[in-house]
């Protein structure tokens, strides 16, 4: 008999309830789920169709993980439209609201509160219901009536009622063992996909964008090539606009795994096709600076590593340490929620400062210590493992992490509110000049923008380390009006292979300002306009072979929309104005338009 009817029947004859069923009251009593809905907040239930069950403790029933009549009716085939006249409810394909199973159970969920009506409120109408979908229903007012037993409340359960229950559940007794037993299949087929499947703390997301670029100047634009004359002075061409328009895209792939909840093992794979047209006018060592959105590289179609490191928290989860042969800096420096790199405005010269960081992913270690809720500190080491380069020195036996390039980095951050962000930034650069050549600077020449040498000597440079300082702004001064801004400031010390003296200095600075507005058109939507100089240079100039152009100061607009079509699908336009391109103060202004759609999967 079940364990329901066995308590109705210890009810009528007032006896004691039999031990099984004494078991099955104290695990339903226990049960912390169980509704508190009261009767008085049911809504008037003139359709069975429009409510779903309760959810239930598992421990209830083995019915509880059903949430809703709705869901019962995709695993179940649909009833016949046309039934003829029968006299038995057992007989029945549906039950007709018109039947007295529907009507009694209705009147059981008005008075138990034992089914809770669909979260949009609506009225599905006077529907039939298949009987596997009012089995569903009768079983969550059994569940129901146990707990108000076992919770001492028999008294609120009239016998009348209990014997439209008992009756109910011998005519639909087939169907609650059918469904009671689809769920332990399920659970079965659960639990074995759980034990054979590739990683149960794994996740791969993935972003892919694509994106359409072209440019256009009127004139000739001039250039530096990376050489000196007979002279001594840098030498230069000149030529005009012959770029096309050109298509291409990146992606990037993630898999980030936990081992303890609190830890993170991220693997950022890369691949790509993209260059700038640009790049086909830029002095030598600007390579994807101006004009270029920082999704436009190339990792020539070959899927690449990007990001291998562990995160974990020590000490009682006062320090996250950050440690792996390949971090990428701007995860955890120089961050801006306005100038992000899926965002808005994310250029090459503007995601980041110009002057921060020659490596852009390292091998080495990142802490980061909260000091209260609004402030935390950051410390890291570096050594050069960026997947671009073909010098990395940290993985190079001849060098190692400690004698290649490398950066030390700190920063201070203050968040008093999610509206404002503040931070002031120091970093330590050695640079070692890649392949011997004797210069230093294009991808990994940061502070400074394009190469550096010894000026005419033709001794060459040993090594240069520079001292960068930066701040840091975020301010969303109203709702739909956000400021951001960038200041840094850098001395690049240079010295010679052969003796370690000191050639010289080279100082420089950069600058970046613009106005944001959230939710523009759309919540999710930002558009952002950007001002900023990559790199001006205050002295030293003699010291620079290409970049510096002949003493006028490169600036430039940045104009951007970043338009959410879906959770997972963006729209984002940009343009870029370029004034005084290359630092030459006679070059034509070169304008960059770049539309990109980005998939987030």
């Amino acid at each position: 008999m079940p364990v329901f009817s066995m308590s109705l029947l210890g009810l009528m004859m007032g006896g004691a309830i039999a031990s099984e069923v004494t078991s099955e009251v104290r695990s339903s009593a226990d049960s912390s789920s169980v509704s508190t809905t009261s009767v008085d907040s049911i809504p008037a239930l003139n359709s069975l169709d429009s409510l779903a069950p309760v959810p239930l403790s598992p421990r209830n029933s083995g019915m509880s993980r059903l949430t809703g009549i709705a869901a019962l009716e995709q695993a179940t085939s649909g009833a016949s439209n046309s039934v003829s006249q029968v006299t038995s409810v057992s007989q029945l394909s549906d039950v007709q609201p018109t039947d007295w199973a529907f009507q009694a159970l209705q009147s059981l969920v008005e008075r138990y509160g034992c089914i809770a009506g669909y979260p949009d409120g609506t009225y599905r109408g006077n529907r039939a219901l298949t009987r596997y979908e009012f089995a569903a229903g009768l079983n969550a007012c059994l569940d129901r009536v146990n707990e108000l037993i076992a919770a001492g409340l028999a008294d609120k359960v009239s016998r009348d009622d209990l014997a439209v229950l008992e009756r109910l559940q011998e005519e639909f007794a087939a169907e609650l063992a059918t469904l009671r037993g689809r769920v332990d299949v399920l659970e079965a087929r659960v639990a074995e996909v759980e034990a054979n499947q590739f990683s149960t703390t794994t996740k791969l997301n993935a972003v892919s964008t694509w994106h359409i670029t072209d440019l256009g100047f009127d004139g000739d634009l001039v250039r530096e090539t990376g050489a000196r004359d007979a002279n001594g002075d840098p030498v230069t061409v000149s030529s005009d606009d012959t770029s096309q328009t050109k298509f291409g895209y990146l992606t990037w792939m993630n898999l980030n795994s936990s081992f303890t909840g609190s830890d993170n093992l991220n693997i950022q794979l890369d691949v790509s096709n993209s260059q700038s047209p640009a790049n086909s006018f830029v002095s030598a060592g600007l390579f994807n600076t101006w004009g270029t959105p920082f999704t436009e590289q190339s990792s020539g179609g070959n899927f690449r590593l990007r990001e291998l490191h562990y995160t974990f928290p020590a000490f009682n989860d006062a320090v996250e340490f950050t440690v792996g042969p390949r971090i990428n800096v701007y995860r955890f420096f120089d961050n801006n929620p306005y100038t992000f790199i899926l965002g808005a405005i994310d250029s090459f010269n503007s995601s980041g400062s110009t002057q921060f960081n020659s490596l852009d992913r390292g091998a080495g270690a990142i802490a980061i210590v909260p000091i209260g809720d609004d402030f935390d500190i950051r410390v890291g080491y570096l050594g050069e493992a960026n997947e671009f380069f073909s010098s990395n020195s940290a993985s190079d036996p001849s060098r190692g992490l400690f004698e290649g390039t490398n950066t030390l980095t700190g920063q201070v951050s203050f968040k008093p509110s999610r509206n404002f962000g503040l931070s002031f930034l120091y970093n330590r650069t050695n640079n070692t000049p890649p392949g011997g050549n004797g210069t230093i600077g294009g991808a990994t020449g940061e502070p400074i923008g394009g190469i550096l040498d010894d000026g005419v000597s033709g001794g060459g440079i040993g090594t240069g380390a520079a001292n960068t300082y930066l701040a840091n702004l975020s301010w969303r001064v109203l709702p739909d009006v956000g400021l951001f801004a960038r200041y840094s400031y850098a001395d690049y010390a240079l010295w010679r292979p052969d003796d370690g003296d000191r050639i010289g200095d080279v100082v420089a600075q950069s600058f970046q300002a613009g106005l944001a507005f959230p939710d523009l058109g759309k919540e999710g939507a930002l558009a952002a306009v950007s001002y900023l100089i990559p790199y001006s240079y205050l002295d030293g100039r003699e010291f620079v072979l290409s970049g510096a152009g002949d003493g006028g100061v490169q600036w430039e607009i940045e104009a951007a929309y970043f338009y959410p079509l879906s959770d997972n699908i963006v729209l984002s336009p940009r343009l870029y104005v370029i004034n005084n391109p290359n630092n030459f103060s006679d070059n034509p202004t070169v304008w960059v338009g770049n539309l990109r759609t980005q998939f987030r999967f």
